[in-house]
């Protein structure tokens, strides 16, 4: 709809060649507006005081000139200036009718824009350490994910998604020591599990899975361990663990460990809607030599230096607190080298955009990581991060307690079993990324109206249960019949949806430029309502012909926007319930 007036303020303005040098750098697109009062009309636009000061004319001034050249439009009812020379345009009930109409013809299209070539968009989410199953937290970023994802493919960017596992490091040999010891005590060696290990029930089960080949009991792994420091404690119990085994066999437990992890994983984000095209091995950015090249490249740059043994990005002429130790003294590469090692290998496969969706503690992450794609010759503005705060689980209003490293939190598969997919998937969404947010188990498992996500489904199963009932009744709807009916669509309710419905490609727009899912979450909410409300106090099957049909195609113009935007978030659109 919002073309519709683009379309006819742009012809107005092509028919005024005194204002074409102004114009050409105010584009009309920016101008428009959908108003909040409709005795404002339908859409507003402040583009004659965008014009005024470069024109040297008041702005009512302009507006008059603006409507006195706009022609006449069946889509437009009238056009009116409005306080300092906002122009309103209230448009026809035939521009709503097309649009509806639009809407029966696109079907799963309508609100999806025309695919584009560029920019090409590398979507990283989640990227969870796979030294454990994904949690309630984690889970969140999977929905923020995979619904941005979503989004931007409806707004028609080219986009591909992407797991970076963080199989290399220190993290690695936690997991495989931790493997050890719980394989050690299920053949009966008493061990004193280290507070720094993994210690959630699924270390025994991948324990009990592993390839024993080459595996051997040692009975000394803990004696005369250093007291106070658990971290010492656990480097030392991994270095003897590796010299008792082998680094052969260790890296081979470490790694049958890691796979089972990370299969579970993949797993439960299929499971629960989530699929990437990529899964990135950080281990590859050593073994194919891409921490080398990076730094080759910022060294030829003049962007590394050396200090006290060890090599320095020049992060501070990026914008960050300090410089960053890329390889340490002992020629071991930072964590830090290995991001930009795989931003840079991003960049170099072809991708415009690189947007990354964290957690919350990654703030730091974001300045120095741009500073280092600036450094290899891009922009830091290719880089684009979103981090993600902390989900917060309620039970009979109780705040659920949790801790990771201790093993004691909530699955997202147990989440999923509990609520569902489709509440995980609403409720995850439902407020803005950089808000906390507290999911309500209660309410989630809820089948009533405090529960949205069943209350947006009950919209489109009431829908499909009209034209079941159409059936029952041996009366058919004419969907061509029913585009020449709509001038029977007068009530306020009716003009109300109708409304509605046509503001669903501005909030897919809206929701995909700025990332922002619970845009869509809440017009869906309302669309619900407006539906509901106005089907209360509508039973139109038996209404005349031209009635019923125009009443119906509204329904089924209804069920297709709710289908289409549920699809988006990951959540299902029963026909019954």
């Amino acid at each position: 709809m919002k073309t519709i007036v683009s379309q006819i303020l742009t012809n107005a303005l092509a028919g005024l060649p005194e204002l074409a040098d102004v114009v050409s750098d105010h584009p009309v697109e920016g101008t428009i507006e959908r108003t909040r009062d409709p005795s404002h009309g339908d859409f507003a636009s402040n583009i004659a005081m965008r014009l005024a000061k470069p024109a040297r004319m008041s702005p009512r001034d302009i507006a008059a000139k603006i409507i006195e050249n706009i022609a006449t439009n069946e889509q437009l009812d009238s056009v009116e200036i409005a306080g300092p020379g906002f122009i309103n345009f209230h448009l026809s009930a035939a521009a709503f009718h097309g649009e509806l109409g639009t809407i029966l013809d696109q079907g799963v299209c309508y609100g999806r824009q025309e695919a584009r070539d560029q920019p090409r968009v590398l979507l990283e989410f989640v990227s969870a350490n796979p030294t454990g199953p994904l949690h309630v937290g984690h889970g969140r970023l999977a929905a923020f994910g995979a619904t941005v994802g979503n989004l931007l493919e409806a707004a028609g960017y080219p986009v591909e998604r992407e797991y970076y596992v963080n199989d290399a490091g220190r993290q690695m040999d936690i997991l495989g020591v931790s493997v050890y010891l719980r394989w050690l005590e299920s053949q009966g060696t008493e061990t004193a599990f280290p507070e720094a290990g993994y210690r959630g029930d699924y270390i025994r089960d991948i324990a009990s899975e592993i390839d024993t080949g080459g595996i051997v009991v040692t009975s000394n792994l803990f004696d005369d361990l250093p007291e106070g420091d658990k971290e010492e404690v656990i480097e030392t119990l991994i270095a003897r663990a590796k010299e008792a085994l082998g680094s052969g066999v260790f890296n081979k437990l470490r790694q049958q460990s890691l796979e089972s992890i990370r299969a579970d994983i993949e797993d439960d984000l299929a499971e629960f809607g989530v699929t990437f095209d990529h899964w990135f091995s950080e281990q590859s950015l050593t073994t194919e030599g891409r921490i080398d090249d990076a730094l080759a490249v910022l060294e030829k740059s003049g962007m590394v230096y050396e200090k006290d043994g060890a090599k320095w990005f020049r992060a501070t002429e990026f914008g960050d607190e300090k410089d960053r130790v890329v390889v340490r003294a002992n020629g071991v590469k930072t964590y830090f080298a290995s991001d930009i090692a795989y931003h840079f290998d991003k960049r170099k496969r072809g991708f415009d955009l690189l947007i990354d969706i964290l957690g919350a503690d990654h703030h730091g992450y974001i300045t120095r990581v741009g500073g280092g794609l600036a450094a290899m010759g891009y922009s830091a503005k290719d880089l684009v991060v979103d981090l993600v705060q902390f989900v917060a689980l309620y039970r009979d209003g109780e705040k659920v307690a949790m801790t990771t490293r201790g093993g004691k939190f909530i699955t997202l598969r147990q989440l999923r079993d509990e609520v569902g997919n489709d509440a995980a998937r609403f409720f995850y969404v439902s407020r803005g990324h950089d808000q906390h947010l507290d999911f309500d188990l209660d309410v989630a498992k809820s089948e009533s109206n405090d529960n949205p996500v069943y209350y947006i489904q009950y919209a489109h199963a009431r829908i499909s249960n009209v034209f079941v009932k159409l059936a029952e009744k041996s009366l058919a709807w004419d969907k061509k019949f029913a585009r020449d009916t709509l001038s029977a669509l007068t009530s306020e309710g009716e003009k109300a949806l109708m409304t509605a419905l046509s503001r669903y490609p501005e909030i897919i727009d809206l929701a995909a430029n700025n990332r922002a899912p619970q845009h869509l979450v809440h017009y869906l909410r309302d669309l619900a309502a407006d539906f509901h409300s106005w089907y209360n106090n509508n039973k139109f099957i038996d209404d005349p012909d031209e009635v019923r049909d125009a009443r119906l195609a509204l329904c089924a113009a209804t069920r297709v926007v709710i289908a289409n935007g549920l699809t988006i978030l990951g959540v299902s659109a029963p026909e019954t319930m």
